[in-house]
């Protein structure tokens, strides 16, 4: 597909840009992120989503299993290996953030290694939950601490990636005249565990450390430690032990997915994704088409939607998507769509190519191995495909496998006006089922998350 055709469909947004006169907006302009999260809250207003969040508070009390994509959960498909990752800077990033906070500061955001908290992260603007420390709530010095956390953690892509997710939610917040609403730093930060045992326990730093005999990372005797990072269209959690790491689960939107003024403009996101799902689809066969589309319209008569928010194939938040915020037990549908093993090499190796984009966040080595794994389990991976491939239909699609899942979805507006999704809001999921989300299958037994 031309590059000029899918930008011109998703930069059209200014044709949907909401009335801000409205009471809606003028109230919210008035308010606190803590004040909204209390209107919305106290008055169930979108009542939808007030009663989607019920169902996530149900979703989280439960235990942590994992999700399901062919049968019971498989936590043997994961194992501890060699990935050199530079362990030791990440550590020392956060011990240079704890550093500079005060001593009410590091108990807000320090939670125990298996906290229930890694899975309390939620992707709308509403603020659900404030755990830890929210960045534009602390010292510029120590949200900057806070980015070099980040950076060090991801690849030199993964990381301009984010940065530009989070810039895109300040440009929505400045469209929409909501600057504390939505914001470039309202996002809240957890570190689990103890990042110091990284450097005092002799843990390899991703460089010149390994098992010679094993050819396994040799890690520090604790359990590891990690961090998460959540707020609007941006949730991030980073599992890291020995010289190995875990980035998943994630979610990356925006809406909308470009900046086309101000400082940053040019700033763009989830192009990429759009991009090369569409040419797997363009590029099969029409039998191979017609087996990928699972359900011709984005919201099917066909479709499950019976007011069952946990079970339901459709609801008004999550629309198409199935493995995000809470999901993290969701039993899949099995073998749906198009098998990947199936297809011509050229085929198999553009999917790797579309997850690749997805695990982008992975530094460089961890990021090859994460494909090795994907490659391997290409004849149990299925691409699947709702609306339709032409020039301007909005879709979703999904790489199912039993070591990552892959969701795109365009959505229909929130703060934008278009009632029928369109390509300028995007929301993005990458999951690692069979028990791997939060790098639960790397960990010993007693720091399993709750």
């Amino acid at each position: 597909m031309p590059e000029s055709t899918y930008q011109t469909s998703s930069t059209s947004f200014r044709q949907h840009l909401p009335d801000l006169s409205t009471p809606r907006f003028q109230l919210a302009s008035t308010q606190s992120p803590y004040e909204y999260s209390q209107h919305f809250q106290g008055n169930r207003a979108p009542p939808w989503l007030h009663d989607l969040t019920e169902t996530w508070s149900q979703l989280l009390s439960e235990p942590y299993t994992g999700l399901q994509t062919s049968g019971p959960v498989d936590p043997s498909l994961f194992s501890r290996r060699l990935e050199r990752v530079p362990v030791a800077k990440i550590a020392s990033a956060a011990r240079g953030l704890l550093a500079l906070l005060t001593e009410t500061q590091r108990e807000k955001v320090l939670q125990p290694i298996g906290s229930r908290n890694w899975r309390a992260w939620s992707n709308p603007e509403v603020l659900l939950r404030p755990l830890g420390l929210r960045l534009e709530e602390i010292s510029r010095e120590c949200a900057d601490a806070v980015l070099r956390v980040i950076e060090a953690s991801l690849s030199p892509e993964g990381y301009k990636k984010a940065l530009a997710a989070m810039r895109i939610n300040g440009f929505l917040g400045e469209v929409c005249k909501l600057p504390r609403i939505m914001n470039a730093l309202s996002y809240n930060f957890l570190i689990f565990g103890d990042p110091g045992q990284v450097l005092s326990d002799g843990a390899s730093n991703g460089e010149n450390g390994m098992d010679g005999e094993s050819g396994v990372s040799p890690g520090p005797k604790g359990g590891g430690w990690g961090w998460s990072l959540y707020g609007h269209h941006l949730c991030m959690n980073v599992f890291i032990i020995g010289d190995q790491i875990s980035i998943s689960p994630t979610f990356t939107g925006a809406e909308p997915n470009v900046i086309d003024e101000g400082p940053y403009a040019g700033t763009e996101i989830l192009k990429t994704e759009g991009e090369r799902g569409l040419g797997v689809m363009r590029s099969l066969t029409p039998q191979q088409q017609q087996k990928a589309q699972v359900y011709k319209e984005l919201k099917d008569p066909a479709m499950k939607i019976t007011g069952d928010l946990i079970s339901d194939r459709w609801n008004p938040d999550d629309q198409r998507h199935l493995c995000g915020a809470f999901r993290d037990n969701r039993v899949l549908p099995r073998e749906e769509g198009v098998r990947v093993g199936e297809l011509g090499e050229g085929l198999k190796e553009a999917v790797v190519k579309l997850v690749e984009e997805f695990v982008i966040y992975l530094p460089e080595q961890a990021r090859r191995k994460r494909l090795e794994d994907v490659r391997r389990h290409l004849g149990e991976t299925w691409f699947s495909w709702i609306g339709g491939w032409g020039e301007e239909d909005a879709f979703y699609y999904r790489v199912q496998s039993p070591v990552v899942v892959a969701e795109f979805d365009h959505h229909s507006g929130v703060f934008l006006t278009n009632k029928e999704p369109k390509r300028f809001h995007i929301h993005s999921i990458v999951r690692t089922p069979n028990g791997g989300d939060y790098g639960n299958a790397l960990r010993r037994e007693e720091d399993k998350v709750e």
